[in-house]
């Protein structure tokens, strides 16, 4: 597959910076939503924040490497590449993981209650912001296929569905917070939200790894690969 110029590196280098400057409040500000609250969805959304923050800088830092170093080997190139997307994986799955754990523990002992308000904000707003990102990297990816860049689109799809089982986990919340109903609303917004992360953490492997043994098997065939990855964008 052809490099890319040196244009749609800088578009791309720009986006993923733009995302991760975007996301370092996300950890801050759902972190005073969940002192104000006493949501376990939104706990669990604070953790997925944070981790999927780091995942997002590892990503941006192979990107910048990769594509900017002068020294780089093709098979350097496709490790580190690998190591973006693997670390996309994990940090969704780490996130479903701790989601699904702590909706457990606190099933019996939670009720919902406080000021709900300020996270269905913040939810609001992430469902706007991550699903322009996701069709922006759906776009790049189209366009020209880069596995960091494919990556980014797979978490910020995970993330945009994430942000909308928050929005209607809250919303029971602020509609009927006495309700008992809500309590296992709130409960059942986090399990979605643990299980769907799950789900496209096992999605983001079987895609890094499929797209990376397509790669290493037909490296001249150009747009053979390109057709497949094209097409997987649009999913």
């Amino acid at each position: 597959m052809s490099a890319l110029s040196q244009t749609q590196v800088a578009k791309r280098e720009k986006t993923l910076i733009t995302a991760l400057l975007l996301s370092m409040w996300a950890p801050l500000t759902t972190g005073i939503a969940v002192i104000l609250s006493h949501s376990t969805t939104q706990l669990a959304d604070f953790i997925r924040r944070t981790v999927e923050l780091i995942a997002l800088f590892i990503s941006w830092r192979v990107f910048r490497y990769v594509e900017k170093g002068q020294e780089v080997t093709a098979e350097k190139k496709k490790r580190l590449e690998m190591l973006a997307g693997v670390s996309v994986a994990i940090a969704l799955g780490v996130s479903g993981l701790v989601m699904f754990t702590i909706t457990l523990a606190r099933l019996d002992a939670f009720e919902p209650g406080g000021n709900v308000y300020p996270g269905l904000a913040i939810a609001a707003l992430g469902l706007i912001t991550n699903s322009w990102f996701f069709l922006r990297y759906k776009k790049m990816t189209a366009e020209h296929y880069n596995p960091v860049i494919d990556a980014q689109r797979l978490m910020y799809r995970a993330k945009a569905g994430v942000d909308l089982c928050v929005i209607i986990a809250l919303s029971s919340v602020a509609i009927a917070p006495a309700a008992a109903l809500t309590r296992y609303v709130d409960s059942l917004g986090s399990l979605a939200v643990a299980f769907y992360l799950l789900w496209s953490a096992i999605n983001t492997l079987k895609t890094t790894l499929k797209n990376a043994s397509a790669a290493e098997a037909s490296p001249g065939n150009q747009d053979s690969f390109q057709q497949r990855s094209t097409g997987d964008a649009r999913n």
